[in-house]
């Protein structure tokens, strides 16, 4: 037992694998392979059967389409899962819309609508209708009324002076 807190892996003993040890492995494998094949040609015979049945009843491309869909654990169980959407993840140029246009972020649908309000508001201030458009006509109409009466006393100067 080696001292210490760490331990070293570089100085143990390895062990390795007897070569009759792989060679019954092996074996087992390709037996098994074999007997996997034969299940499976079986299987298929019986496939066949059912296929010719189905065919005399019209509906053997369901069961077709749904066996070439099945992925991993699906292919083996059949699972019915009514919460589970499939998604299809292919769509054809004729099948999408084309009235659905961008689809936009929620970012990009308020930075749509703050432009829309600009631009309304700036019209609505143009008319005078907003608040602010009627204090500064206020503030103008006071100022015209100023620089009116500066201008009449001016003129009045003006005339005192000739006179």
């Amino acid at each position: 037992m080696p001292r210490g807190k760490y331990v070293n892996h570089k100085g143990r003993n390895r062990n390795f694998t007897n070569p009759e040890e792989l060679e019954a492995q092996r074996k087992k494998d390709e037996e098994e392979k074999k007997w996997r094949k034969t299940r499976e040609q079986d299987s298929d015979d019986d496939e066949d059967e059912e296929d010719d049945a189905e065919e005399n009843d019209g509906s053997d491309s369901e069961s077709e389409s749904e066996e070439e869909n099945a992925k991993g654990a699906q292919s083996v169980i059949q699972i019915q899962n009514p919460n589970r959407v499939v998604k299809k993840s292919h769509r054809k140029v004729e099948e999408v819309d084309e009235d659905e246009g961008p689809q936009l972020t929620r970012r990009e649908k308020e930075e749509l609508e703050k432009q829309r309000a600009a631009a309304a508001y700036q019209k609505r201030h143009a008319e005078g209708k907003t608040a602010q458009a009627k204090a500064d006509l206020a503030r103008l109409a006071i100022i015209k009324q100023h620089r009116a009466e500066a201008a009449a006393r001016r003129e009045a100067e003006k005339k005192g002076r000739k006179c």
